[in-house]
């Protein structure tokens, strides 16, 4: 079993093409310091681990910083860890064994992304929670809404890949100097939708340009973070 949806494959296809040399793997544990930057290392330990995909920490750091909770730890797996769903696994057992004693809790904030299930039965048979659905976009809209919509021909952007997009897609895939790649990779696509977390003028500026680049139908969404804040709620206080 794989992730599924068009999205999913556009990040399998750029990731095996191109990867993401620059995103070393990061075994560190942060905190939030009072601010939305989470480069300092956590000197002790708290009472909440989570475990998240790089690209949702700045989601998982907007939720920390205004509900004030200092007692609460993120460790971010490289971002292009979804192209090697065993790693995933491996990783987040690995950093399981290492810390579980440390945390009273750990909530993994993954989604399956992949792995065929073996993700949950990893946290199953250790007594772990974590986040459920088939990837971000699923638990960002809410999984219930997201399966009922059965949008198997839209592209999705989160807040992170919009701003990211030139970076990880664009350029990487030399779209801008071959702009007949564009077919084959975005051609099955009608639509790009906009999954806005915050709401920021410019950004969503940057969204429409994404679609035009794509020359697909654009759609804004503001999901807020869905399943996510329902997840951290349930969890951290």
């Amino acid at each position: 079993m794989v992730c599924r949806g068009p999205t999913c494959h556009v990040w399998a296809v750029f990731l095996a093409l191109v990867g993401i040399p620059n995103y070393k793997s990061d075994t560190r544990v942060y905190h939030w310091p009072g601010t939305l930057n989470y480069g300092l290392e956590l000197k002790d330990y708290g009472g909440v681990l989570l475990i998240a995909s790089g690209a949702t920490a700045c989601e998982v750091l907007a939720q920390i910083k205004p509900n004030g909770w200092i007692h609460v730890d993120l460790q971010c797996l490289p971002v292009i860890y979804p192209n090697e769903p065993n790693k995933i696994v491996s990783t987040i057992k690995a950093l399981i064994k290492k810390y579980q004693i440390e945390y009273a809790e750990i909530l993994i904030i993954y989604a399956d992304f992949g792995t065929g299930s073996q993700l949950q039965n990893l946290c199953d048979g250790m007594g772990l929670s974590m986040i459920s659905g088939q990837h971000c976009y699923s638990f960002y809209e809410g999984n219930a809404n997201f399966e009922a919509r059965q949008e198997f021909a839209y592209f999705y952007l989160t807040y992170f890949l919009v701003r990211k997009f030139d970076a990880f897609f664009w350029r990487p895939m030399g779209l801008g100097r071959h702009p007949q790649l564009l077919q084959m990779y975005f051609g099955h696509y009608t639509t790009l939708v906009y999954q806005a977390q915050i709401q920021d003028a410019l950004l969503e500026k940057k969204a429409k340009d994404c679609a035009r680049s794509m020359k697909s139908i654009y759609e804004y969404r503001f999901t807020g973070f869905g399943d996510l804040a329902v997840a951290l709620d349930a969890t951290v206080e």
